[in-house]
């Protein structure tokens, strides 16, 4: 377990923003990056989260696959979990690597990919 201020944290998330390779960032756009220490509890309840089970990141909105061509939707919004991460992560390095994966399969959300497209990315 790790614990770095408020501060440092928003720091790696801006950081594995600015990461993310430019033609995916250029595409991302009227998406809130936020972070919070914990999911809400109604958060939880929405994905039916057991109480051994917390969040590293979630994306909220309607993906860009979904949308067909509609421009008017609300802002979509990304958020990053500061606790489960610094109780998963050891090093600074470790949370540092865990924020820019979280940022990037969040996005990968927000193009519109399941978990199963995710984790054959990852592969």
């Amino acid at each position: 377990m790790i614990h770095v201020t408020d501060e440092q944290f928003s720091e790696f998330v801006d950081e594995a923003i600015r990461k993310l390779p430019k033609e995916h960032l250029k595409a991302v756009q009227n998406v809130a990056f936020v972070y919070a220490e914990e999911p809400t509890p109604l958060q939880r309840e929405e994905l039916k989260l057991q109480c051994h089970q917390t969040l590293f990141g979630l994306y909220e909105g309607v993906p860009l696959a979904r949308r067909q061509g509609v421009t008017n939707y609300p802002p979509d919004k990304i958020t990053i979990f500061k606790g489960p991460m610094e109780a998963a992560c050891d090093t600074i390095e470790g949370l540092k690597e865990e924020v820019r994966h979280t940022v990037w399969h969040e996005v990968a959300h927000y193009f519109g990919l399941d978990h199963e497209q995710i984790h054959a990315l990852e592969r």
